[in-house]
Order: structure tokens, then sequence, then C-alpha cells
């Protein structure tokens, strides 16, 4: 190690720009009421401040051993006791008062990453004054612990801290969800300007001073005109970390910050409840002041009773709300059990529901069908239309620039929103709102960055007027608290599990309906058609070979029906139509479908035109069943009196059916489920009264399990479905073209 040490890396020149970037925990200086000495994990010197002659005869020589330093005995057995209480290069603070070259110290030792700290802080109190301030904190704290709400708390805490202290302003803040703060509570000289009720931006705290905050929740700045002592060490040492330091000289703006408003000393004391820093006392002085270091810890005291009672304030507020938001899901729950329908459940029960989240309006959906509660009707549709299609957990909004842009125009007052998707498959959604909370802010100065001539120069510097400032904000609902986020989760997962229940309830009863489809009713109907057939060839009238007919037609058609049920159903059950593949000549299958539907419908034109043969690989009852359902598709949706067009060609490899009706295109909504099951456009068709929408579905999978593609489209005035098929390997060669 070199024997001449040298000044320590100091960072760059900050201004509002970069500040947020600014190593704030290694200024490379300490403030000038104090010396600074640092030393490796053996105890030797690495380092020190550059005025050490004010505690030390000699200076110190690097890599020396701390007891060869000129150490008072009582400082050499802190820095014993602290190298033996290193863990994982950590230690806590120890604390002696220390008589130096005729000035009285308070002397902080602790570690920090692998070095000992060793700082002497010049206190101009006597011990005995010191002794009366920590009568004052033991007296304050008592009358503390003795509040019942958190602004008691507050109010509480600022008084005592003042009268302990004797600063002229000592503010509570209390910082929101977005990291602003404001003061909820202040004791002041009557002379002084209020700050009550401003806000200050989240700006004003950048994250690496918020993390500063957390971990050493105490700082003093004796004198904002202090001029920085640097540290020494040697020239290739590492930066000192002095985030738990009581000197560490403080970021350049940060004064600047404080001079504006004419504040000439500080001292900050961290609220941090959980591990986040909730709070805190801030405390200034118009002229320069120091408070002996133990005097701040008494401080620091008082703010962990703080912490701790208001944790126990909020933990019993929480407490309440969990017993009250489980009675109402556990009453929902029940209802929901016994009701048919889910929504009458949740609106009979939407008072608590209300009532136990904090919001102002009701908004529940399922099937297609909206009802609201506090919120008009049309509001709340196009709240729905806007939900997101795939949501696994809670859809969680606060402000209008959240929600979806389509939707934004028609919320009116509602900013909030907290979405429980508990059955996606049939769009069921509970939506609990929250209005806008209309707030005018008294912000501390205007909050935004301004180019202007501050101490340091013409440069981006801290705002130099804390006149209030106002703001109206709109748009915005009071955030969600996170213990009825916690109740909203659990609320999520009884519906969700009361929906599956449900639906397991109902593919149980559907299994067992299709179960009777297919065997219960196939059997007498085949019975009946027989019968049918039987009456038609033996009845010697007319009357009843007409009765025959439509028997056996009106039997048909409901085994047709049975057949589509029971296809539709293998198919949600994710399993195939159990096709048998074979050579297929399709050119006379299509051929043998069409003579059946002429035969059955004998005032419809059908113009059929095929090359073939065409051979493919496929079941032949199935694909017919797919030509059959084109062939009525056409019939009953195409213009009357128009021919019905069937055409096969081939096409590179593939066999192309197309069957087309006259008619107007189909719309685009209608277009888009064209292939879905229980169209509505299909079961609200007059010229097909007994369909259910199940034919396209069912001839769309038996393509698809064929390894076709079947598609709509327009042209030249004709409505057409075409399906293409791989053709088999070997193709007979057609005839030659005449």
């Amino acid at each position: 190690m070199s024997s001449t040490p040298v000044q320590m890396a100091r960072p760059q020149r900050v201004d509002l720009l970069n500040c947020a970037d600014e190593p704030i925990h290694i200024p490379g200086s300490i403030q000038p009421h104090g010396a600074l000495v640092f030393l490796d994990a053996g105890g030797r010197a690495e380092g020190w401040s550059a005025n050490i002659d004010l505690v030390l005869e000699e200076v110190p020589r690097l890599g020396a051993p701390f007891d060869a330093l000129g150490f008072p005995d009582s400082v050499n057995d802190l820095v014993r006791e602290c190298l033996d209480n290193i863990e994982n290069g950590e230690a806590p603070a120890l604390f002696g008062a220390i008589d130096l070259r005729s000035a009285e110290y308070d002397c902080v030792v602790h570690a920090h990453k692998g070095r000992v700290i060793v700082e002497f802080e010049a206190r101009d109190v006597s011990t005995d004054e010191v002794a009366l301030f920590a009568i004052k904190a033991h007296n304050s704290i008592d009358r503390l612990r003795r509040q019942k709400t958190t602004d008691g708390l507050l109010e509480a805490a600022v008084r005592q801290v003042r009268d302990f202290t004797g600063f002229d302003r000592v503010m509570a803040y209390r910082f929101r969800s977005d990291d602003s703060g404001d003061v909820v509570a202040e004791a002041r000289r009557d002379d002084l300007v209020p700050y009550l009720g401003q806000r200050y931006p989240a700006g004003d705290i950048p994250a690496q001073a918020r993390r500063l905050y957390t971990l050493n929740t105490l700082r003093m700045i004796a004198d904002m005109t202090y001029h920085a002592v640097p540290l020494l060490g040697a020239p290739d040492a590492a930066p000192l970390d002095l985030s738990f330091g009581v000197l560490r000289s403080v970021s350049p703006i940060h004064v600047e910050y404080l001079q504006n408003i004419g504040v000439a000393a500080s001292m900050s004391v961290s609220i941090v409840i959980n591990g986040r820093l909730w709070g805190l006392l801030a405390c200034h002085h118009s002229t320069p002041k120091r408070v002996p270091y133990s005097v701040r810890l008494a401080a620091d005291v008082l703010a962990q009773v703080l912490a701790s009672t208001v944790q126990s304030i909020e933990s019993r507020e929480d407490a309440r709300l969990v017993e009250r938001a489980a009675k109402v899901r556990t009453s929902l729950v029940e209802s929901l059990l016994l009701e048919e329908d889910p929504l009458e459940a949740l609106i009979e029960h939407g008072d608590a529901l209300l009532e136990s989240a904090n919001a102002q309006a009701l908004v529940v959906t399922q099937f297609g069908r909206v009802v609201c509660r506090g919120i008009e009707q049309e509001a709340g549709e196009a709240i729905v239309a806007a939900l997101p299609e795939q949501a696994h957990d809670l859809v969680q909004y606060e402000c209008h620039k959240e929600w979806p842009i389509q939707v934004q125009a028609d919320l009116g007052k509602w900013a909030g929103m907290l979405g429980l998707p508990f059955d996606l498959p049939s769009g069921g959604w509970c939506l609990l709102l929250r209005s806008e909370q209309v707030e005018h802010v008294r912000w501390g100065g205007r909050p935004d960055k301004s180019e202007q001539t501050g101490p340091l120069g013409a440069r981006l510097t801290p705002r130099g007027s804390f006149d209030a400032w106002q703001e109206t904000v709109r748009g915005r609902a009071h955030p969600w608290e996170e213990g009825i986020l916690t109740h909203a989760r659990m609320l999520l997962g009884e519906l969700v599990r009361v929906s599956n229940a449900r639906r397991a309830q109902t593919e149980t009863m559907r299994a067992q309906l299709l179960a009777m489809l297919g065997h219960d009713l196939r059997d007498p109907l085949n019975s009946i058609n027989m019968a049918g057939m039987v009456l038609e060839k033996t009845s010697n009238s007319d009357n009843k070979g007409t009765l025959g007919r439509r028997i056996q037609s009106s039997s048909n058609r409901m085994q047709r029906m049975i057949g589509q049920v029971l296809d539709m159903s293998r198919i949600e059950r994710g399993l195939d139509l159990g096709l048998g593949t074979e050579r297929v000549d399709l050119a006379a299958l299509v051929e043998d479908m069409v003579e059946e539907a002429r035969l059955a419908y004998p005032t419809i034109v059908y113009d059929l035109h095929t090359v073939g043969p065409a051979f493919v690989m496929a079941d032949g009852g199935r694909l017919g069943q797919v030509i059959s359902n084109l062939l009525s598709n056409a019939r009953h949706h195409g213009e009357p009196n128009q021919p019905i067009l069937i055409r096969l060609a081939l096409a590179s490899g593939r066999a192309v059916l197309d069957v087309s009706n006259a008619g107007a295109p189909i719309p685009a909504d209608t277009e888009a489920s064209l292939f879905n099951p229980f169209k509505r456009s299909s079961m609200n068709n007059p010229r097909n009264r007994t369909g259910m929408g199940l034919g396209l579905y069912i001839a769309q999978q038996i393509v698809r399990e064929h390894d076709g593609e079947i598609a709509y489209r327009h042209e030249d005035g004709r409505v057409v479905f075409s399906v293409r098929l791989p053709l088999a390997s070997e193709q007979p060669a057609l005839p030659p073209q005449a």
C-alpha cells in the first residue's frame, strides 16, 4: 500500500437532469463539523478526512493498526468491539462521548462492506445538557404511545420532536403510492409560512435518496453553507460507502433545494414500515444548528415507536376489513350455490360488495347479459365491451388513461375499476367501480423542472419558490388499497371455484342428456320411421300414404338433429369423429348426393359440373354429410327460383368442390361466426326453423380431420362455400378432352 494518501474520487457535477443517477452514498467527502477515519477488516488505516488534525495530534499512516493511530482508549475499545462483531462485512453502530483536543465529540463506529468507519462529530452542548434532552425525548415517546389514531400520532410526533430538538419547523410527510408526499402534520414558529397540506412530487426524493432514507433512518445537515471536506486514501482505494455515515456530505442539489426556502440546517428521521419508506419527520432551522447524536437517536427511537404504532393501527383496520370481507364472501358463495342465475346472486349482494370494496358502482355480466347498479346501463355496457378477452387475474384501473382508449370517452365520472373475471368461457365478470376523486392539490411550488440561474450557475436547478401552487386533478380515482385487493383476489378465487363446480355439474347433466339422445330416443325413432314406411307402402288411400311420408320425414329430421348434437359433443370434448378412411371417388359421391337432393326437392335446379374421377382418402359417409350440409345450406339461404351451382375441379394436387347460391354478401359480423355452433342467424332463419346452426360447425371439423380446408367467399353475386381436399397419391389418368 502506498504511504502517501491522495484525494478520493468525487462524483461528477450534477443538476436535475442527472441527479437521479447521482451516487450520493459515495460522495468522497464529509461535512466539516467532524472528522473521519476508515479501516480495513483487519483494523488497519485505509484513509481519513483531510481535517483529521481536528481530533488527532499526528496524521495517520496508511496501513497502520488502529491502536497506533493515537485514538483514546475508549475509541480503541469501540473499534475493537466493532471488529469482533463483524458478520458478512457489517456491524451495527457503537457510540460514545469523548474529549479530544479540548473539545467534546460524539464518536460513532460501524462496519459496512468490510470496512470499519470511525466518525468524530463535534458537539456544541455539554454532556449534562444532552442528558436533559434525553429526558425530554423519553417523556415524548411515552406521550406518543398513548395516541390511538395515525393523525393523532403524527400531530403528537411533530410537536414532541420540535420540543426536544428546538427546530424552527418540524413536519410529518406521509408518502402516497406514487411516492409523492403530503405534509400531514406540522409544528412551527408562528412567523413561518405554513406548509401543512402541501404536496411534494416524487421527484423531490430520487430513488437512491429514498433507498438511503430507508437504510439509514437519521440524517443531519448542520450548516447549508458548509464546504465539504474531501476524503484521502490510497490511489487505488475503492470509494468509501457512507450509506450509514453520520457525517456524509449530501448532494449539492439537495442543499440548493433547501437553501431556496431559507433552510440553514435540517434533520430528517425516516418512518419505515415493512421495509418501505412510509413517511418522514423533516426538521428545518433558519440558522446553522447541531443536534447531539444521542438526541437524534432519541428522535429515531420515537420514529420507530411511531412506525410500530401506525402498523398496529393499520393492522387493526385491515383485520376489520378482512372480517367484513369474509362475511360478504361466505354469504355470497352460499347464495351462488343455491341461486340458478349467478348474476342474480351477485346483484342481491351488491350493496355488501360495494361497501367491502369502498366502491360506488357494480356491473356484472355473463352470457351477454349486463346488469348495472349505481351506473347507467349504456355506460356499463360500454365498459363491458372494452374488457380484455383473456384475463385470469384482477384487472385494475385507477385513472382514465389506464383504460382501453375505445372506452375512455364513455367513462364519464368513472375512473377506477377492479375487474374479477370469474368465468371467461361465458363472459362472466364482476366489476367494482370507483368515481373520479376531483382533487385540488396544493403543491409546494410548481412541481415541474425549469431552466433558471441558481447558486451553481445557469442550469436546470431546483425551483426557487415554494409558495403553494394550485392544481385540479381529474380523471383519477382513489387508489385501490392493498387490503381491498387481497379481499378481491380471495373473492375471485371463490367465484371461480363456484363457476367450475357449476360447469362440472352442467357437463354431467349434458352427458346424461346426450346418452339419452343417443340411446333412448334413436330406437323409438327408428321404430316410428319403419312404421311410416309400412303405412306408406300398405296404404290404399292417398291420405294415409301422405301421412306415412310425413312420419318418415319428421323422424329423419329428428335423427339428423340428434346426430348433429352428438357430433358437436365429441368435438367439444376434444375427440375426433371416428373416421374410417378408404379410397373414395369424390366425383361419384358428389353426383350421388346431388341426385338424392333432386329427388327430394324436384322444384330446385341443381347445376352440376364435375371433373372426374377424383380419388381422395376419406370416410365416404362423413364426406357425404359435408356435401349434404352444403346443399342444404344453399337451399335454405339462397334466393328463391335461382339455381344451386356445384363445381368439382382438380388444382395443385387437391380436389376443389364449390357449392354456391345466389345471394348478397354475408355481413362481416356474421361471417366471423359462420363456423360457430348455435349461430343466431341459423337458429332464427324462417326458411329453416328447425336448424340449430351446427351444420357448418360439424362440416368444418370433418374437413379438417381429412387434412382439408373449408372457406366462404362472395363472387359474382353468389355465396360460395369451397372445400379443398388432398388427392390420393395415385390418380387414374383423365380421359382426353373432346
